[in-house]
């Protein structure tokens, strides 16, 4: 048993009107140390694969079918025993 653990945010080229909100929040509220900030979405999947490498093949063709819209967005991925 494996979880993947998978970080879904939008390609630096595209605008994050939603992050874009929460820094200007934190500057109204006085936080303004911060100079960027970008929503994304984080994924947990737990596998019942017989080793590491047929995880992150299976995690990697999870993200290309569907948990990724590879126009907009990028992912990184983690895999820990389960």
């Amino acid at each position: 048993m494996f979880i993947a653990r998978i970080n879904v945010t939008l390609k630096e080229s595209v605008l994050d009107p939603q992050g874009s909100t929460v820094k200007s929040t934190l500057h109204e509220l006085g936080e303004n140390s911060v100079q960027d900030v970008r929503v994304g979405k984080y994924i947990e999947v737990k596998l019942d694969s017989p080793d590491l490498e047929t995880a992150q093949k299976t995690v990697t063709s999870l993200c290309e079918k569907l948990l990724v819209n590879h126009v907009i967005e990028t992912y990184r991925s983690e895999i820990i025993p389960g």
